[in-house]
């Protein structure tokens, strides 16, 4: 089972904080080259920025994105390096139970999701026209797609390693169960988004999306016995998006296809995707992979 793999005696719980603190510190490291483009712009407009999108917008968007996303590959190594030596782990036992990727898993989810984002942005534009305008920019929007589609899946796993894999283990070490993990890496999730610019804009409700969504993803982690879906999930949100549609608004402001001008605030935003797409979307993976036992899975005790 893949949650049990990180149950090793060897793997206390002080570990995962300890593990947590230097991966947040490879990340930090990550973030300096953006620190330094943003007090360069700084200097040069005399202009300080009040919070942390009003500086991204000091610089252009493609470079503040690789900027941004350049954090993540910093994570990302942090993380690995964290897991070999300091848990003595292989990175495939916090992927998946099974004897390798199943990259084919990664792709149906990828693909399901983005079909899902595409078909929501046609009907938001045939209800609501005036809320979305046309972006295209050729040059712009060809540097945006190059950097989107080698960078965001880095950080979207990331954020699944981490989570789904590197946390919802350690919490399993702590618990012995299922959903105190399922629970924590949630809530922690969730939480992590409170500063993006969309909670100044909607307001602390935009949370429950965030932490409806980890749930998902925690859901699809645990159901599946590994990260492959919640992988490529994760990626087809940010990369299609991020290519589809920008405001100014959102943390990820880029060169996409149409802009976001609407108003932000609708409720229907938040609670349909958690309570409706979202079942859905279990509903088709649980009938293609024969999910069973759900209780189980989700809730049950771990051997120790």
């Amino acid at each position: 089972m893949f949650i049990e793999q990180g149950i090793i005696k060897s793997n206390e719980f002080w570990k995962y904080i300890l593990g947590s603190i230097l991966i947040i510190a490879a990340s930090t490291v990550g973030q300096i080259p953006l620190e330094l483009a943003v007090a360069y712009k700084t200097l040069k407009t005399h202009h300080v920025p009040a919070n942390t999108n009003e500086a991204l917008q000091l610089l252009d968007s493609n470079i503040s994105l690789f900027l941004m996303m350049l954090t993540f590959v910093f994570g990302f190594i942090g993380f690995a390096l964290v897991v070999k030596y300091f848990h003595k782990q292989t990175l495939l036992s916090v992927t998946t139970s099974r004897s390798k990727v199943d990259f084919k898993r990664v792709f149906f989810s990828f693909g399901i999701w983005t079909l899902f984002t595409i078909a929501s942005t046609l009907i938001t534009f045939y209800f609501s026209p005036g809320s979305l305008v046309w972006n295209f920019k050729p040059i712009p929007f060809a540097i945006l797609f190059i950097i989107a589609t080698l960078l965001i899946p880095i950080q979207t796993s990331t954020e699944e390693y981490i989570f789904r894999g590197y946390l919802m283990q350690g919490f399993a070490n702590l618990s012995k169960n299922k959903w105190f993990p399922l629970l924590m890496t949630s809530l922690i999730f969730g939480s992590m988004h409170i500063l993006n610019p969309e909670v100044d804009k909607i307001g602390y409700w935009v949370l429950v999306y965030y932490i409806g969504t980890g749930l998902f993803l925690g859901v699809l982690t645990l159901m599946d016995e590994g990260l492959e879906l919640s992988l490529g999930f994760h990626a087809a949100n940010n990369l299609i998006t991020a290519l589809l549609v920008t405001s100014d608004w959102t943390a990820l402001q880029t060169n996409s296809l149409y802009k976001d001008v609407s108003t932000p605030g609708g409720m229907w935003e938040i609670f349909i995707p958690v309570f409706v797409i979202y079942p859905i979307i279990l509903v088709i993976f649980s009938k293609k992979y024969r999910w069973t036992n759900w209780k189980e899975k989700l809730t049950g005790k771990l051997r120790s």
